[in-house]
């Protein structure tokens, strides 16, 4: 059979362009179908005008992350650190208080130690964990909010740990998996304090479009934009990839780097498993804003952290811009703000400061956006294992990557790339 390519990979994020450049490079030929008219999936870099080009989605990067650190080091490519919080701010029990960094996280500590305790145990080796165990699997029916509730803590304590996790799904708690949390932790040596940082710490400082830019210079994959795929039909020979339009590409493989939430906008034949399909359409369990803010002023090195019931419960200050104060905030669920609306995002933020002013703003929609559905991957209960068997098996000709389906940090460009090197390190004894 005469194919088009030997791989098309669905999807131009890290997942998409680590897979083509890891399988060019050893003479495979590759085609990118990307929906958008840009790569970098939930990744962006953007001229903003707040004043700097900014990353609008996936941003934090750190030395605890072998694989994204490696191509940092790879690429040699700068780093900044986000500036430390010299003064916090937390809401609790319907209330703002202020105080030092440090007297934060002591508030916080017995809560997060709580419930972590025997992560690294858990996962004593939180990179090869499947086929998912028993024990993990009795654990992933728990929510977290379920296991902050069992620590009877008292209302200050609960609300701030509550409103962390809200955070790291950028979603809700009570839908957000234990195991999710724990895997996180146990990726951090099972040190709470040590995966904050590894959250929201060092950065690019180019963006995290230089490290897209590199990765994808030392590839030789043809990028077609704009060519959102409908189907996928496979038989014994190969597959055929139909795009919008009606435009089909022929090729012996494909590796399809999708978020969860929109797999199922695909019509694949054979189906895929039917637990992952349900997993996809029950959707996973981000659903949170992220905003950048221009604030009148300086406004000092301040971050502020509170229940997820908050439009925007968590915020740090990032640059000086003129003058002005550049943050950035986060909300667990995309229904309670717009962060387009300048005056949505002054009213979030005078709940922490009253007389903050707010210039312009700059945020994009992930939830809302149709070709992801979702911000960063977090899973819900039940849902871990049909996606670790998921992204462990070759379904037909097709292999499935993506941050979502990573072993180790699901939810970071680190996993995404993790996850993209072993897709395409599995099917390429099969094309040279």
């Amino acid at each position: 059979m005469n194919y088009d390519t030997d791989v098309v990979i669905v999807g131009g994020g890290f997942a998409g362009i680590t897979a083509a450049r890891e399988l060019t490079q050893r003479g495979i030929t590759a085609t990118i179908l990307e929906g958008r008219d840009r790569l970098g999936g939930r990744t962006w870099t953007r001229d903003s005008a707040l004043g700097r080009k900014l990353d609008i989605g996936g941003t934090w990067v750190h030395w605890t992350q072998p694989h994204v650190w490696a191509e940092i080091g790879r690429y040699d490519l700068p780093l900044v650190a986000s500036p430390t919080a010299e003064r916090a701010l937390w809401r609790a029990d319907g209330r703002v208080r202020t105080g030092t960094a440090e007297q934060l996280f002591a508030l916080m500590d017995p809560g997060m130690t709580g419930v972590l305790a025997g992560s690294a145990e858990l996962l004593p080796n939180p990179y090869q964990f499947r086929p998912v165990g028993d024990e993990l699997k009795a654990l992933d029916h728990f929510t977290i909010a379920e296991k902050i509730a069992a620590l009877n803590l008292d209302q200050e304590q609960h609300d701030l740990v509550e409103g962390f996790w809200g955070l790291s799904f950028s979603g809700l708690p009570d839908v957000g998996a234990y195991t999710q949390a724990m895997r996180w932790c146990a990726l951090a040596g099972g040190n709470w304090q040590l995966m904050f940082e590894a959250c929201a710490t060092y950065k690019l400082k180019n963006g995290t479009k230089s490290l897209l830019d590199a990765i994808v210079a030392q590839s030789t994959a043809d990028v077609q934009f704009n060519s959102r795929v409908t189907r996928i039909e496979q038989d014994d020979d190969g597959v055929t990839v139909t795009v919008d339009g009606g435009r089909t590409h022929t090729a012996r493989k494909a590796i399809v780097t999708l978020p969860l939430n929109v797999l199922n906008t695909i019509d694949f034949s054979p189906a895929l498993p039917s637990d992952l399909v349900s997993v996809a359409t029950e959707g996973q369990a981000s659903t949170g804003v992220k905003v950048w803010v221009r604030v009148k002023g300086d406004i000092g090195k301040v971050a502020g952290l509170g229940p997820s019931s908050c439009p925007l419960n968590f915020f740090q200050y990032e640059y000086d811009i003129d003058g002005d104060s550049l943050i950035v905030a986060f909300g667990s669920d995309s229904t309670r703000i717009d962060v387009t609306d300048r005056g949505a995002v002054e009213a979030a933020l005078r709940e922490w400061i009253p007389d903050l002013d707010v210039v312009a703003v700059d945020g994009h929609d992930w939830v809302a956006d149709e070709l992801s559905g979702q911000t960063w991957p977090m899973l819900r209960p039940n849902q871990l294992a049909a996606v670790q068997e998921s992204a462990a098996t070759e379904h037909g000709h097709i292999r499935l990557a993506g941050s979502d389906y990573a072993e180790g940090w699901a939810g970071f460009i680190d996993g995404a790339i993790e996850s993209a090197k072993t897709a395409a390190a599995r099917i390429l004894p099969e094309l040279v």
